[in-house]
């Protein structure tokens, strides 16, 4: 498996969004933002999904 992996910080970089904002998308349920998951104690996000998100903004 090649997937990349970023952490809170690099999405909320890629994204220019704060890193509040990809938090406040997880305790909403994840519903609104890229999706993550938590890996030992660290908020992981795939950059496929992170991308992914970007284009159904377009999209929409």
């Amino acid at each position: 498996m090649n997937t990349e992996l970023l952490t809170i910080e690099e999405a909320a970089k890629l994204l220019r969004l704060p890193v509040a904002t990809l938090r406040h998308y997880r305790a909403q349920g994840g519903v609104d933002g890229p999706r993550s998951a938590k890996i030992g104690r660290r908020v992981m996000y795939r950059r496929v999904d992170v991308e992914n998100f970007i284009n159904a903004a377009f999209a929409a």
